[in-house]
């Protein structure tokens, strides 16, 4: 039988984000305050040179529909980035998820904050069953081939990364709890300090000048230049005075 039109692509009959769920009533491991704490400082001392924040996504909790052809299904990292992704400037057009599909770009690094009951599957400790969705991580190398994969368990300070090598991932040899990634000229480390009014160990990007300053530390470092500038002028119309001139005068 001849047919006048043809099939539609695949990106116009797949789900959107529109059509999955964000969430499922009764799942278990939301965030609790930890998660979304460290969260915040990832995302706001995440300051690539080479990206603005129109170019990335950085995502907390927001789950990641990864497979076309099983659509259902999805991981929710605990924080995550991509780049090369148009974000919007309208709230009424925030992403509800991430469809891989829909967006067509794989994230570039995924942290999972670990606890005890997810240890072993963020870790790749755990077998698929049969009939089930994959592993965090089978999802994380085999599928999405994310190349970076982080991990951090505060009750033992033990952190770790991962980098996709070929087909596998390879611990990273970390110096001094941190390492750098190249192609965002930017690294990420355990940080000692209080953010949030808590303090503890934290994960924080840093950069060759030294750890990326918080929203509030820039504001600080603003008013700090500020104040410099002023009590500088405040200098010189005073010795101006002294000469005889009157500053408003010039």
């Amino acid at each position: 039988m001849y047919q006048n039109n043809p099939p539609l692509p695949p990106q116009e009959t797949m789900p959107t984000m529109y059509d999955l769920p964000s969430e499922l009533v009764g799942e278990s491991g939301l965030p609790d305050e930890f998660h979304c704490i460290q969260a915040d400082l990832l995302s706001e001392t995440c300051q690539p040179v080479n990206y603005s924040s129109e170019e990335m996504l950085l995502a907390s909790d927001l789950n990641l529909y990864y497979d076309p052809r099983h659509p259902s299904w999805y991981k929710r990292p605990d924080w995550y980035m991509v780049l090369g992704v148009t974000n919007t400037k309208q709230q009424q057009d925030l992403r509800l998820s991430y469809v891989v599909w829909q967006e067509g770009v794989d994230p570039f690094l995924v942290v999972e904050l670990l606890s005890p009951g997810t240890e072993q599957e963020d870790l790749g400790q755990t077998l698929r069953e049969v009939n089930k969705p994959p592993t965090k991580w089978e999802v994380y190398e085999h599928i999405l081939r994310i190349p970076y994969y982080v991990v951090y368990d505060r009750y033992k300070n033990n952190f770790r990364g991962f980098k996709l090598n070929g087909t596998r991932y390879e611990s990273i040899n970390l110096s001094e709890n941190r390492f750098w990634l190249e192609e965002i000229e930017m690294g990420l480390g355990l940080w000692q300090g209080s953010y949030q009014n808590t303090e503890g160990l934290w994960l924080r990007w840093y950069n060759a000048d030294g750890w990326l300053p918080t929203l509030t530390e820039r504001a600080e470092a603003e008013q700090q230049r500020a104040d410099k500038a002023e009590n500088k002028a405040a200098i010189l119309a005073q010795k101006l005075r002294e000469l005889g001139v009157e500053p408003d005068s010039l």
